[in-house]
């Protein structure tokens, strides 16, 4: 029998019927695509008795080829650097780092000298805050100073050279006059003012060369004079081996060190043929191992890099325990103020191992702290020295940049047992006025060189309070007293 005839028959009526009633009780959303199709009375049935139901949607593809699906963490890292990298680039990165660190680090400091120097102070009969109001006041004044030379312009700087190297020269001669100069610690190189108060003049010899050798170096370069070796070398060398003389006859090795690396930064930044700045750093070798070999406390003293011992009588006592205070500290340390090295088994915990003193109090997290203050400092100090135009503030930004940086690894690298004990305070952080004054003026030189860059200058004028508070208020007539 043909199809069209078994379908006419009861079965056929009975699925048109169904059809029908499915078509009159199922909503249009749950119809088919064409009109009049049918769908199976049960499942129609069941969506309409549960009216809050929908369907659940179709999940998406995640591997399109469109580059669609799940974010990968690689480019979350990816917008995190980038994130960085814009923050870094911004024109006030250096200005904020500057200022930040430099406050941070003196502020810290003087936390960690009020704690390593107490002990000290009592045992030569003085208050307990003796040392710390001494380097407080120096701090206020350092501040002072500081705010002084981030507001000065590049000429009343390279105007300021010339008289604090003289000024600086005739005070280092004085230190070497009997009856004037004092000897602290074995070294002929400070000035006594009266009271408590005492001056060295060879912290001030850093800051000088630093101004007297950048407005040279420029001055030569504008007259393109730097491409010959007498013009690069010469007074630039002699005045600072005069300086180093003057350092040398008190005997203190250590800021001799600074000076040299300062007067190398100076060369290398003005551009010095690698010959000639071999030369140069191979006489000041030569010099460098005389005055060691002739020396048995300095024989001593480069005897005890990496000592774990004392050694026979003692001769590296204060290296030794500058490490068990760092051993000691652990992770987080024992708390401020509850040193014991401090108890008199460190030599000078307040000046030369403060870094120590902080190890042990604040652990591993506080000196890693501080080497990244220090860490930030130079990099926005680099930063200032590459991106100016200015020859003067080129040379000026990268012999303080200088002068701090290896000053500071110099320091830390004696506490660490990785280096000889040079007897040089950890810059800003140190006690010491003497040495806390130069190094304040030198971070506001950072700052005025941050501040006259142009995008820096635009971004400080848009910031200012007066310009933002005019641009924000809401600006109202005023109306007569009496009217309503």
């Amino acid at each position: 029998m043909p199809a069209e005839e078994s379908s006419a028959g009861p079965r056929g009526d009975r699925s048109r019927a169904a059809a029908a009633i499915s078509r009159a009780l199922t909503p249009p959303l749950l119809t088919g695509a064409g009109a009049g199709a049918p769908v199976p009375l049960g499942p129609a049935l069941r969506v309409r008795s549960a009216p809050g139901s929908r369907r659940p949607a179709a999940p998406r593809s995640r591997n399109r080829s469109t580059g669609g699906g799940p974010r990968t963490p690689r480019g979350g890292v990816r917008r995190i650097q980038e994130r960085m990298r814009r923050a870094w680039d911004r024109p006030l990165t250096a200005y904020y780092l500057i200022l930040g660190a430099g406050l941070l680090i003196t502020v810290l400091g003087l936390v960690m000298v009020y704690s390593a120097s107490m002990i000290k102070a009592l045992e030569l009969d003085k208050p307990g805050t003796y040392f710390f109001r001494k380097q407080f006041l120096a701090a206020v004044i350092g501040a002072g100073l500081m705010a002084l030379a981030a507001r000065m312009p590049a000429k009343l700087h390279r105007a300021f050279a010339y008289p604090l190297l003289m000024g600086t020269v005739f005070l280092m001669v004085l230190v070497q006059v009997p009856g004037i100069g004092m000897s602290v610690n074995g070294n002929q190189n400070w000035l006594y003012l009266g009271g408590p108060f005492q001056l060295q003049p060879s912290e001030f010899g850093k800051l000088a060369l630093v101004l007297w050798g950048a407005d040279l170096l420029a001055r030569k370069q504008d007259k393109r004079l730097l491409t010959q070796w007498k013009h690069l070398l010469v007074p630039l060398v002699p005045v600072a081996f005069m300086l180093l003389g003057l350092i040398m006859l008190g005997g203190d090795m250590g800021t001799a060190i600074i000076l040299t690396a300062i007067l190398f930064g100076l060369l290398w930044l003005a551009g010095a043929p690698t010959r000639l700045f071999g030369g140069v750093l191979g006489f000041a070798a030569l010099i460098a191992f005389l005055l060691i070999k002739t020396s048995p406390n300095r024989m001593s003293r480069l005897a005890c890099i990496g000592a774990s011992e004392p050694g026979p009588g003692d001769s590296c006592w204060q290296a030794v325990h500058g490490i068990y205070a760092l051993a000691s500290g652990g992770w987080f340390g024992s708390g401020l103020g509850a040193s014991v090295e401090k108890w008199g088994q460190l030599p000078e915990p307040h000046t030369d191992f403060i870094f120590a003193i902080t190890g042990e109090e604040l652990g591993l997290a506080g000196t890693l702290s501080v080497l990244a203050l220090f860490a930030a400092l130079g990099y926005a100090g680099i930063r200032v020295a590459g991106r100016t135009e200015d020859p003067f503030v080129r040379y000026a930004a990268g012999g303080v940049t200088t002068w701090i940086t290896v000053q500071a690894v110099i320091n830390i690298g004696a506490v660490l047992g990785l280096l000889p004990i040079a007897g040089v305070p950890l810059p800003l952080f140190s006690y010491g006025g003497s040495a806390l004054l130069p190094t304040m003026f030198a971070v506001g030189l950072l700052i005025a060189f941050a501040r006259e860059d142009p995008a820096a200058k635009a971004a400080l004028a848009v910031r200012k309070p007066g310009v933002r508070w005019k641009t924000m208020r809401r600006r109202v007539k005023k109306r007569p007293s009496g009217e309503r």
